[in-house]
């Protein structure tokens, strides 16, 4: 979900702004149906990520650069799921990150919780997209400590030092 403008061309161009919270129990997963996500990055770089993923059976382009702690620009693009499995296989760097997304209503908000597989099994962790940086939020009784800036649990880190290696370190 995107606050921004969706264009003609199929992109979806506009700002992000999120706060993440690792989950604490799992009580919001009653009936919830998740969608695998398999993801992977073009680019690395913190200011401005090229991330390419493959959501259920669409895929996307996506390039993000940050503005703030909680702000991030963002322009994305659908494109042919060949062509995404191909760039997953060829062209991204490091490990792929693989994890189920659950959409799960709370309030007036829509969290979005990712439960990682893979490298990154064990990590569960919630998002909630706000329309302004200041909006206030409910938080439900499963989420836990905010994490929004803590980049070690951006995805595009995820790839680079898994989740399973945090206690190699």
């Amino acid at each position: 979900m995107r606050k921004g403008n969706k264009e003609k061309s199929g992109s979806t161009v506009g700002r992000e702004i999120e706060r993440k919270f690792l989950v604490k129990n799992m009580s919001w997963k009653d009936n919830a149906e998740g969608t695998l996500y398999r993801q992977g990055y073009l680019s690395l770089d913190p200011d401005r990520a090229v991330r390419v993923r493959i959501a259920g059976d669409g895929a996307h382009i996506t390039i993000k650069s940050r503005i703030s702690e909680l702000v991030r620009r963002e322009f994305e693009y659908s494109i042919p799921v060949a062509d995404a499995e191909e760039m997953l296989r060829e062209l991204c760097q490091n490990f792929l990150v693989i994890k189920k997304r659950y959409r799960v209503e709370c309030g007036s908000h829509v969290w979005e919780i990712d439960e990682f597989e893979g490298e990154n099994a064990g990590l569960v962790v919630a998002e909630v997209e706000l329309s302004a940086a200041d909006e206030a939020v409910e938080l439900p009784d499963w989420v836990g400590k905010e994490i929004t800036g803590d980049t070690k649990y951006l995805n595009m880190c995820l790839c680079k030092l898994p989740f399973s290696w945090w206690k190699r370190k």
